[in-house]
């Protein structure tokens, strides 16, 4: 943890264990003239931008036929977006024009979530509440913005939401549980999923590596045996953990595409 405060300096030395919520609250400075302050997060969230964008001005700029390993590579992380995301939950016909930006949505939460593991910036930026609202929000605009240009209307785009055949009477209340679904339930959902999982897994790393070195920092036998484990135990979290930020992003991306599909379904 001390390369962390190295690279990007920590909230201050009050720091304590076991860790809070309060510790995810790491600003570097206050912005002049205002009540806000630019946060450590925020700095990371710049990084994992400027490191995408200059990852594929490299490897692209001089693309080939026979494609070189870092050409190559791109290309694997596209054509898994492309086909394995966007043509797979958005069908053939509709998918192209959305593999962009659910390219540019997996990479960037991969990225960001992967900071929790590599040094020196330990600390998934998807741990602030607002970074995955903010990236909900923008898949909420573009799938309804979809479904509406497709219905063409706000009334055939509401009324598609209900399934043919149904009892007039009953229509009422399976369009509310709808209006529930697609505009609270799913927002809500996909941001709080992705948050949960990256705070949950970072707490769990500072339990046990932070955690481990309180103990053996006591100098005491027994306490200094059992932060070997924790360390170990530690390790073994982060490679999980790993796996986990990866899954995130596809499912996040796979979500944000399966709406946009939904969207341009003839019947969701």
């Amino acid at each position: 943890m001390a390369a962390v405060g190295l690279a990007l300096p920590m909230a201050g030395d009050n720091s304590h264990f076991p860790p809070t919520p309060g510790d995810f609250w790491q600003p570097l400075f206050a912005i002049p003239g205002t009540p806000y302050f630019f946060t450590r997060p925020m700095a990371l969230m710049a990084i994992a931008t400027v490191i995408l964008m200059v990852w594929l001005w490299v490897t692209a700029r001089r693309a080939a036929v026979v494609p070189g390993k870092g050409q190559w590579m791109t290309e694997q992380v596209y054509n898994f977006a492309r086909n394995g995301i966007a043509r797979d939950m958005i069908g053939s016909q509709h998918f192209k024009p959305f593999v962009p930006f659910l390219f540019a949505l997996f990479t960037f939460i991969l990225l960001n979530n992967l900071f929790g593991i590599i040094p020196p910036f330990q600390n998934p930026t998807m741990a602030r509440i607002g970074f995955p609202i903010a990236l909900t929000a923008i898949v909420y605009v573009v799938y309804h913005w979809v479904g509406l240009r497709k219905a063409g209307g706000v009334g055939k785009y509401l009324g598609g939401m209900l399934p043919s055949g149904l009892p007039g009477w009953i229509k009422p209340f399976i369009l509310f549980l709808e209006l529930i679904t697609f505009f609270i339930t799913r927002p809500l959902t996909l941001a709080l999923r992705l948050f949960g999982n990256m705070f949950a897994g970072h707490m769990l790393l500072v339990v046990f590596i932070v955690g481990g070195w309180y103990m053996f920092k006591t100098f005491e036998p027994g306490l200094m045996a059992v932060a070997i484990p924790a360390w170990i135990m530690g390790v073994a979290l982060t490679v999980f953990e790993g796996l986990i930020q990866f899954l995130q992003a596809y499912v996040f991306t796979l979500l944000a595409a399966s709406y946009i599909g939904g969207a341009l379904a003839d019947e969701h």
